[in-house]
C-alpha cells in the first residue's frame, strides 16, 4: 500500500519562531503619532493602567470622538489589548466611538432631560435645537447635569447654559462659544491665605494638633458622610487609621443624583476650604496619596481646581501627599464608591461584592479614605469652631446642619444651608421664598431620584437621615425636588426609572433587566401593581449595590401615596389625581404660592 508522507519540521520550526506582530488589527504608525502627540512617549516602565481613562479624555476632546484607529493605537501605546481599551471606553456615555470613516461632530448640544428640567421645558428645548442646528452639530438628551437650580440646563461644547433657550444655545454656537466659562468670584490661593487658610492644615500636618483630639471633635459633632451613605465621618477616620500603611484616599465629587448639585456649587466658590479639608484628613489618617474624582460635566468646576492645585503646589502651607485630579466620563453608578474606585484604577465603573470593603482593601488594593466633598468642606470649621456649635444647630430633635440642592416648583431654587430637622414646608417658606406663583404643593423628593416621593401631607416630616424611612425614602445628599397640582407623581416616577435604566452598569440581572422592564409598565396608563411590587422586591434584594436596591423607591412610593393616579377608574380610565378626595385634602395642607413659574413638559395635568 501505498503511503503519503508529510514532512512536518518546517512547520514545527515555523510554529517555534515568534510572531512578529500579534494578531487582529494594527495600530498604523500614523495613528500611534497622533497618539503620541497628545499623551506622550511612554515613560522606561511604560504608560501607567489607570491614566486609561484620562488618555481616553485627551483623545476625545481632541477629535471630538474616538475613532477606532486611535483605540488600536492607545492599546499598542500602553501594552493592554484592543478589547479592554474598547470595554472601557464603549462604558462610559462621554466617549463617542467612532468608524474611521465616520465624521466626528463639529459639536455636541447637550440638554438635561431630569426631572427639574423636565419640569421647565426641557423636552420642549431638546425638540427645537435638534430642529434648528445643522447637521454638523449633534444634540442630545443626557441625564442630569448637575444644575437642577438653573434648569432647564444644557452644554455647548464644555460651556455650561443656565436657563437655557434656543436663541442662548444659537449665539453660543454661533460664536464658537464651547470652552468653560470662568469662576470670578471664586475664592483662590492668595485670597484663602489671607483670611487663616491652611494654618490649620499646617498645625496638624506639624503635630501641633492632636488627631486623635480631631477624632473626637467629629464623632462628637455628629458628622456624616454627606454624599448619601450617612456614615459617621469619624468612625469611617478611626476604621483606615487602623489598617496597615500605605493608606490612600478618594474623594468623591461625582455628584450625579437627580437634583443634587451643592457640592458644584461649593467647590465654584471655595475650593481651599475643601482641600482644607483633604490635607487635614490625610494627614489624622495617614493616607500618602490623594484621588479627586470629579464628575466630567463640571467643567468649569475642573479647570479652577486644576489652577487652585497647581497653586497650592506651587506654595506648599505644608508636607502635602500626592494628590491626582481624576476625570470622570458620565456614568452615574461611578459615585458609588468602589465602582469610583474601579473608574480612578482605569477600569469600567463596575461596583465590587463585599467583603472585603474599601476601608480594608481599596484602591489599588489598599485601605482607602473615600469621602464626599461635602463632608470634607466641613472639616475646618468643626475643627476651629468645636463640635458643640454645630451639634447646637438642628429642629425637631435632629442635630447639625445640611446643605440642601432645592429645586422644582419654588420662587428661589438653589443651596440652602439649614438647620438638620428641618420640615419641607419650613425649607420652602423660609429659604426659598415660597412656590412659585401659580403652583401649590403636591409632592416632593426629599433625596434626589433614588430617595422616593412624598406627598404633601406629609411636609411636615423632619428632614434628616433616619427620618423619612418609616415613609418608604430617604434623605439621601439632601436634594429636594418640589412638584407642584400641575404636575403628577406618576410621571416623575418615570422620569427617574428611566434615567436608572439608562445608567445602570449592567453587571447584575435585577438592575439591568428590572429598571427597563419597570420604566415600560409605568408607562402604561394604569400600572400592573402587583407585577411592580414583585419586580421592586426582586430588584431591592438581588441588586449588588444602591442603585438597583432604591431603584424600587419610586414605585412603592406611587402605589402607597399616590395610588389614585395610577389605578383605574369606575370606567376603566385611570383616576385624575385632581379628581381624587385624597389629593384634595392634600391640597387644603399646601404651601402658599408666590413667585413666577411654568407648567414644563413632565406630568402637566389638565
Amino acid at each position: 500500500m501505498n503511503e503519503t508522507r508529510i514532512d512536518l519540521g518546517p512547520l514545527r520550526e515555523q510554529l517555534r519562531k515568534p510572531r512578529s506582530q500579534l494578531k487582529g488589527r494594527q495600530a498604523s504608525p500614523q495613528a500611534r503619532a497622533e497618539v503620541q502627540a497628545l499623551i506622550g512617549l511612554a515613560p522606561a516602565a511604560g504608560h501607567r493602567r489607570d491614566l486609561l481613562i484620562e488618555h481616553l479624555h485627551v483623545l476625545n476632546d481632541h477629535y471630538r470622538g474616538l475613532f477606532e484607529r486611535h483605540i488600536v493605537a492607545l492599546a499598542a501605546e500602553m501594552r493592554v489589548p484592543v478589547v479592554e481599551v474598547f470595554e472601557v471606553a464603549s462604558f462610559y456615555h462621554h466617549f463617542q466611538i467612532l468608524r474611521d470613516d465616520e465624521s466626528a461632530p463639529a459639536v455636541t448640544v447637550r440638554v438635561c432631560d431630569s426631572l427639574s428640567c423636565a419640569l421647565a421645558g426641557a423636552n420642549t428645548l431638546l425638540a427645537q435645537v435638534q430642529r434648528d442646528v445643522g447637521s454638523a452639530v449633534q444634540a442630545v438628551a443626557v441625564p442630569c447635569l448637575g444644575r437642577c437650580e438653573q434648569a432647564p440646563a444644557a452644554q455647548v461644547g464644555q460651556q455650561a447654559v443656565a436657563q437655557a433657550t434656543p436663541e442662548r444655545i444659537h449665539a453660543l454656537l454661533a460664536s464658537q462659544s464651547t470652552q468653560p466659562l470662568a469662576l470670578p468670584h471664586a475664592i483662590r490661593y492668595e485670597a484663602y491665605k489671607q483670611t487663616g487658610g491652611y494654618q490649620l492644615a499646617l498645625q496638624v500636618s506639624a503635630g501641633l494638633k492632636d488627631p486623635e483630639r480631631i477624632l473626637q471633635t467629629l464623632e462628637s459633632s455628629g458628622l456624616r458622610g454627606l454624599g448619601g451613605a450617612g456614615f459617621p465621618a469619624g468612625r469611617k477616620w478611626r476604621i483606615v487609621r487602623s489598617q496597615p500603611a500605605p493608606r490612600l484616599m478618594a474623594v468623591n465629587i461625582d455628584e450625579g443624583e437627580p437634583g443634587t448639585f451643592k457640592d458644584r456649587t461649593c467647590l465654584e466658590a471655595d475650593p481651599h476650604r475643601f482641600l482644607e479639608g483633604v490635607l487635614i484628613a490625610a494627614s489624622v489618617v495617614g493616607c500618602e496619596a490623594v484621588y479627586i474624582y470629579l464628575r466630567d460635566e463640571y467643567h468649569e468646576a475642573r479647570v479652577l481646581l486644576t489652577q487652585e492645585l497647581a497653586a497650592l503646589r506651587a506654595d506648599p502651607p505644608c508636607a502635602l501627599p500626592r494628590i491626582e485630579l481624576r476625570r470622570g466620563a458620565g456614568a452615574y453608578i461611578c459615585g458609588e464608591e468602589s465602582a469610583m474606585i474601579e473608574s480612578i484604577e482605569g477600569r469600567r465603573g463596575e461596583p465590587r461584592l463585599r467583603p472585603p470593603y474599601i476601608a480594608e482593601v481599596g484602591l489599588f488594593g489598599r485601605p482607602t479614605l473615600e469621602h464626599n466633598f461635602e463632608t470634607l468642606y466641613w472639616i475646618r470649621e468643626l475643627v476651629e469652631q468645636g463640635a458643640d456649635g454645630f451639634a447646637s444647630q438642628g429642629r425637631h430633635g435632629r442635630h447639625g446642619l445640611r446643605r440642601f440642592s432645592v429645586s422644582g416648583r419654588v420662587r428661589q431654587p438653589g443651596v440652602k444651608l439649614a438647620p438638620a430637622g428641618i420640615t419641607l414646608r419650613e425649607l420652602i417658606d423660609e429659604y426659598c421664598g415660597g412656590m412659585a406663583e401659580g403652583h401649590t404643593l403636591y409632592a416632593y423628593l426629599p433625596g434626589g431620584a433614588s430617595g422616593g416621593i412624598l406627598p404633601a401631607r406629609l411636609a411636615d416630616v423632619p428632614l434628616d437621615f433616619d427620618t423619612l424611612q418609616p415613609h418608604g425614602c430617604f434623605i439621601g445628599s439632601a436634594a429636594v425636588m418640589v412638584l407642584s397640582q400641575h404636575d403628577s407623581a406618576r410621571d416623575a416616577a418615570l422620569n427617574v426609572m428611566r434615567f436608572f435604566a439608562h445608567e445602570s452598569c449592567g453587571q447584575c440581572t435585577p438592575c439591568r433587566v428590572g429598571t427597563d422592564k419597570a420604566a415600560q409598565l409605568m408607562a402604561a396608563p394604569v400600572w400592573d401593581a402587583e407585577t411592580l411590587q414583585d419586580l421592586a422586591q426582586v430588584m431591592g434584594d438581588a441588586s449588588i449595590c444602591g442603585l438597583g436596591q432604591a431603584a424600587p423607591n419610586p414605585i412603592r412610593c406611587v402605589l402607597d401615596h399616590f395610588a389614585h393616579e395610577v389605578s383605574a377608574g369606575e370606567e376603566g380610565s385611570p383616576r385624575c389625581a385632581r379628581d381624587d378626595e385624597t389629593h384634595a385634602a392634600q391640597s387644603d395642607n399646601t404651601v402658599a404660592s408666590r413667585g413666577q413659574g411654568d407648567d414644563g413638559d413632565v406630568g402637566v395635568r389638565s
